[in-house]
Protein backbone atom coordinates (compact mmCIF):
# COMPACT_ATOMS: atom_id res chain seq x y z
CA UNK A 1 0.00 0.00 0.00
CA UNK A 2 2.63 2.30 0.72
CA UNK A 3 4.17 1.94 -2.91
CA UNK A 4 0.46 3.18 -4.24
CA UNK A 5 0.59 5.77 -1.54
CA UNK A 6 3.66 7.11 -2.80
CA UNK A 7 2.45 7.47 -6.89
CA UNK A 8 -0.98 8.78 -5.92
CA UNK A 9 1.04 11.35 -3.93
CA UNK A 10 3.51 12.09 -6.62
CA UNK A 11 0.66 11.82 -9.30
CA UNK A 12 -1.38 14.45 -6.82
CA UNK A 13 2.17 16.96 -6.87
CA UNK A 14 2.45 16.83 -10.56
CA UNK A 15 -1.22 17.71 -11.53
CA UNK A 16 -0.63 20.33 -9.18
CA UNK A 17 2.39 21.86 -10.29
CA UNK A 18 0.86 21.38 -14.05
CA UNK A 19 -2.68 23.44 -13.07
CA UNK A 20 0.22 25.92 -11.47
CA UNK A 21 2.01 25.98 -14.36
CA UNK A 22 -1.45 26.32 -16.77
CA UNK A 23 -1.98 29.55 -14.79
CA UNK A 24 1.22 31.01 -14.55
CA UNK A 25 1.04 30.68 -18.71
CA UNK A 26 -2.49 32.12 -18.54
CA UNK A 27 -0.95 34.96 -16.77
CA UNK A 28 1.55 35.49 -18.84
CA UNK A 29 -0.75 35.98 -21.96
CA UNK A 30 -2.71 38.54 -19.93
CA UNK A 31 0.20 40.72 -18.97
CA UNK A 32 1.77 40.68 -21.72
CA UNK A 33 -0.89 43.05 -23.66
CA UNK A 34 -1.20 45.45 -20.61
CA UNK A 35 0.72 48.90 -20.51
CA UNK A 36 3.33 49.93 -19.52
CA UNK A 37 5.49 47.89 -21.96
CA UNK A 38 9.02 47.55 -20.53
CA UNK A 39 10.71 47.49 -24.07
CA UNK A 40 14.21 48.61 -22.64
CA UNK A 41 13.92 45.39 -20.22
CA UNK A 42 13.12 43.29 -23.13
CA UNK A 43 15.48 44.75 -25.59
CA UNK A 44 18.28 44.01 -22.85
CA UNK A 45 17.08 40.52 -22.18
CA UNK A 46 16.91 39.60 -25.81
CA UNK A 47 20.91 40.62 -25.84
CA UNK A 48 21.46 38.77 -22.74
CA UNK A 49 19.68 35.49 -23.96
CA UNK A 50 20.26 36.17 -28.09
CA UNK A 51 23.97 37.49 -28.49
CA UNK A 52 25.61 35.29 -24.95
CA UNK A 53 24.06 32.20 -26.22
CA UNK A 54 24.97 32.77 -30.02
CA UNK A 55 28.85 31.11 -29.13
CA UNK A 56 27.77 28.22 -27.35
CA UNK A 57 25.04 27.48 -29.96
CA UNK A 58 27.14 28.22 -32.81
CA UNK A 59 30.45 25.53 -31.44
CA UNK A 60 27.72 23.18 -30.95
CA UNK A 61 25.80 23.08 -33.93
CA UNK A 62 29.05 23.16 -36.21
CA UNK A 63 30.01 20.36 -34.66
CA UNK A 64 26.64 18.47 -34.67
CA UNK A 65 27.47 18.89 -38.63
CA UNK A 66 30.52 17.48 -38.32
CA UNK A 67 29.83 14.81 -36.85
CA UNK A 68 26.51 14.00 -38.75
CA UNK A 69 28.37 14.10 -42.32
CA UNK A 70 31.48 11.81 -40.65
CA UNK A 71 28.75 8.72 -39.53
CA UNK A 72 26.30 9.09 -42.64
CA UNK A 73 29.26 9.27 -45.09
CA UNK A 74 30.37 5.92 -44.87
CA UNK A 75 27.10 4.33 -44.71
CA UNK A 76 26.00 6.03 -48.08
CA UNK A 77 29.28 5.27 -49.92
CA UNK A 78 27.94 1.62 -49.78
CA UNK A 79 25.23 2.32 -51.76
CA UNK A 80 26.72 4.50 -53.90
CA UNK A 81 24.83 7.21 -52.63
CA UNK A 82 27.23 9.77 -51.08
CA UNK A 83 26.04 12.19 -53.97
CA UNK A 84 22.94 12.83 -51.54
CA UNK A 85 24.67 13.43 -48.74
CA UNK A 86 24.10 17.33 -49.35
CA UNK A 87 20.44 16.97 -49.23
CA UNK A 88 19.89 14.21 -46.45
CA UNK A 89 22.51 15.84 -43.94
CA UNK A 90 20.22 19.86 -45.04
CA UNK A 91 16.89 18.24 -44.66
CA UNK A 92 17.75 16.57 -41.38
CA UNK A 93 18.73 19.64 -39.87
CA UNK A 94 16.73 21.90 -40.39
CA UNK A 95 13.48 19.82 -39.95
CA UNK A 96 14.88 18.34 -36.82
CA UNK A 97 18.07 18.22 -35.37
CA UNK A 98 18.85 22.21 -35.70
CA UNK A 99 15.99 23.49 -33.93
CA UNK A 100 15.63 20.52 -30.99
CA UNK A 101 19.78 20.33 -30.05
CA UNK A 102 19.37 24.58 -30.28
CA UNK A 103 16.85 24.45 -27.79
CA UNK A 104 18.13 21.83 -25.56
CA UNK A 105 21.74 23.97 -25.52
CA UNK A 106 19.18 27.13 -24.77
CA UNK A 107 17.20 25.05 -21.76
CA UNK A 108 20.72 24.53 -20.20
CA UNK A 109 22.30 27.98 -20.78
CA UNK A 110 19.08 30.28 -20.46
CA UNK A 111 16.73 28.42 -18.12
CA UNK A 112 18.88 27.65 -15.49
CA UNK A 113 19.89 31.19 -15.66
CA UNK A 114 16.44 32.72 -15.44
CA UNK A 115 15.48 29.96 -12.76
CA UNK A 116 18.84 31.01 -10.83
CA UNK A 117 17.98 34.92 -11.09
CA UNK A 118 14.51 34.80 -10.18
CA UNK A 119 15.06 32.17 -7.40
CA UNK A 120 18.19 34.73 -6.06
CA UNK A 121 15.40 37.65 -5.85
CA UNK A 122 12.95 35.81 -4.58
CA UNK A 123 14.97 34.43 -1.60
CA UNK A 124 16.72 38.19 -1.17
CA UNK A 125 12.92 39.45 -1.42
CA UNK A 126 13.67 41.65 -4.46
CA UNK A 127 10.83 41.03 -5.45
CA UNK A 128 8.56 41.68 -2.88
CA UNK A 129 9.96 44.60 -2.60
CA UNK A 130 9.08 45.54 -6.03
CA UNK A 131 5.68 44.65 -5.30
CA UNK A 132 5.62 47.11 -2.03
CA UNK A 133 7.06 49.68 -4.01
CA UNK A 134 4.31 50.11 -6.73
CA UNK A 135 5.77 47.98 -9.17
CA UNK A 136 4.45 44.93 -11.04
CA UNK A 137 7.19 42.08 -11.06
CA UNK A 138 5.74 40.06 -12.94
CA UNK A 139 5.46 42.10 -15.61
CA UNK A 140 9.15 43.71 -15.30
CA UNK A 141 10.89 39.84 -14.58
CA UNK A 142 8.66 37.23 -16.34
CA UNK A 143 6.79 39.25 -19.53
CA UNK A 144 10.04 40.67 -20.76
CA UNK A 145 12.32 36.98 -20.07
CA UNK A 146 9.16 34.98 -21.92
CA UNK A 147 9.19 36.86 -24.78
CA UNK A 148 12.70 37.56 -25.48
CA UNK A 149 13.53 33.96 -25.49
CA UNK A 150 10.64 33.60 -27.59
CA UNK A 151 12.20 36.03 -29.95
CA UNK A 152 15.69 34.96 -29.73
CA UNK A 153 15.68 31.16 -30.48
CA UNK A 154 14.15 31.21 -33.94
CA UNK A 155 17.59 33.24 -34.72
CA UNK A 156 19.53 30.92 -33.02
CA UNK A 157 17.88 28.05 -34.82
CA UNK A 158 18.44 29.63 -37.99
CA UNK A 159 21.88 30.44 -37.33
CA UNK A 160 22.75 27.02 -35.71
CA UNK A 161 21.39 26.09 -38.95
CA UNK A 162 23.65 27.66 -41.18
CA UNK A 163 26.53 27.15 -38.82
CA UNK A 164 25.89 22.70 -38.73
CA UNK A 165 25.54 23.02 -42.87
CA UNK A 166 28.90 24.97 -43.02
CA UNK A 167 30.07 22.35 -40.29
CA UNK A 168 29.03 19.65 -43.05
CA UNK A 169 30.21 21.10 -46.11
CA UNK A 170 34.01 21.27 -45.02
CA UNK A 171 33.65 17.54 -44.25
CA UNK A 172 32.59 16.83 -47.79
CA UNK A 173 34.89 19.37 -49.08
CA UNK A 174 37.84 17.39 -47.86
CA UNK A 175 36.51 14.18 -48.30
CA UNK A 176 35.11 14.07 -51.49
CA UNK A 177 36.47 17.40 -53.36
CA UNK A 178 32.98 19.39 -52.91
CA UNK A 179 32.63 22.75 -53.78
CA UNK A 180 31.21 25.43 -51.82
CA UNK A 181 29.00 26.12 -54.68
CA UNK A 182 27.88 22.81 -55.56
CA UNK A 183 26.87 21.78 -51.87
CA UNK A 184 25.16 24.26 -51.73
CA UNK A 185 23.02 24.59 -54.73
CA UNK A 186 22.03 20.68 -53.91
CA UNK A 187 21.23 21.85 -50.16
CA UNK A 188 18.46 24.53 -51.59
CA UNK A 189 17.44 22.54 -54.07
CA UNK A 190 16.59 19.95 -51.54
CA UNK A 191 15.10 22.04 -48.30
CA UNK A 192 11.39 23.31 -49.00
CA UNK A 193 9.08 25.98 -47.27
CA UNK A 194 7.05 22.78 -46.00
CA UNK A 195 10.90 21.94 -44.20
CA UNK A 196 11.65 26.11 -42.97
CA UNK A 197 8.03 26.86 -42.09
CA UNK A 198 6.99 24.09 -39.63
CA UNK A 199 10.52 24.14 -38.10
CA UNK A 200 10.60 27.97 -37.41
CA UNK A 201 6.94 27.98 -35.57
CA UNK A 202 7.41 25.14 -33.43
CA UNK A 203 11.09 26.98 -32.88
CA UNK A 204 8.76 29.82 -31.08
CA UNK A 205 6.92 27.25 -28.63
CA UNK A 206 9.91 25.65 -27.82
CA UNK A 207 11.60 29.52 -26.39
CA UNK A 208 7.99 30.35 -24.50
CA UNK A 209 8.06 26.67 -22.72
CA UNK A 210 11.85 27.28 -21.82
CA UNK A 211 11.25 31.16 -20.70
CA UNK A 212 7.55 30.03 -19.15
CA UNK A 213 9.40 27.39 -16.76
CA UNK A 214 12.33 28.84 -16.45
CA UNK A 215 10.53 32.18 -15.06
CA UNK A 216 8.06 29.73 -13.20
CA UNK A 217 10.34 27.54 -10.60
CA UNK A 218 12.33 30.94 -10.31
CA UNK A 219 9.45 33.26 -9.56
CA UNK A 220 8.04 30.73 -6.67
CA UNK A 221 11.24 29.50 -5.75
CA UNK A 222 11.73 28.15 -2.13
CA UNK A 223 13.92 29.99 0.32
CA UNK A 224 17.34 29.46 1.27
CA UNK A 225 19.69 28.51 -1.71
CA UNK A 226 19.67 25.52 -1.86
CA UNK A 227 15.76 26.44 -3.15
CA UNK A 228 17.61 28.17 -5.93
CA UNK A 229 19.68 25.69 -6.75
CA UNK A 230 16.52 23.73 -6.58
CA UNK A 231 15.30 26.21 -9.23
CA UNK A 232 17.88 26.18 -11.46
CA UNK A 233 17.66 22.44 -11.95
CA UNK A 234 14.34 22.24 -12.12
CA UNK A 235 14.12 24.70 -14.95
CA UNK A 236 16.65 22.86 -16.99
CA UNK A 237 14.93 19.60 -16.89
CA UNK A 238 11.40 20.07 -16.96
CA UNK A 239 11.86 22.48 -20.04
CA UNK A 240 14.44 20.07 -21.70
CA UNK A 241 11.24 17.14 -21.30
CA UNK A 242 9.18 19.66 -22.19
CA UNK A 243 10.79 20.74 -25.43
CA UNK A 244 10.44 16.69 -27.00
CA UNK A 245 6.90 16.92 -25.95
CA UNK A 246 6.31 20.03 -27.94
CA UNK A 247 8.18 18.57 -30.59
CA UNK A 248 6.26 15.13 -30.85
CA UNK A 249 3.19 16.95 -30.86
CA UNK A 250 4.48 19.68 -33.84
CA UNK A 251 6.33 16.58 -35.97
CA UNK A 252 2.93 14.51 -35.76
CA UNK A 253 0.88 17.81 -36.75
CA UNK A 254 2.92 18.28 -39.19
CA UNK A 255 2.58 15.23 -41.00
CA UNK A 256 -0.97 15.15 -40.60
CA UNK A 257 -1.16 18.54 -42.88
CA UNK A 258 1.71 16.59 -45.53
CA UNK A 259 -0.85 13.88 -45.85
CA UNK A 260 -3.68 16.05 -46.22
Amino acid sequence: MSGISKIKDRLQVFLIELGDISYFTGRFFKEVFKRPFEIKELLRQCYNMGNRSLLLVGITCFIIGLVLDLQTRPTLMEFGAVSWMPSMVSISIVREIGPIITALVCAGRIGSSIGAELGSMRVTEQIDAMEVSGTNPFKYLVVTRVLAVTLMLPLLVIIGDAIALFGSFLVENLKGNVSFTLYFNQVFDSIEFGDIIPATIKSFFFGLAIGIVGCYKGYYCAKGTEGVGKAANSAVVVSSLLLFVIDFIAVFVTDIFYDL
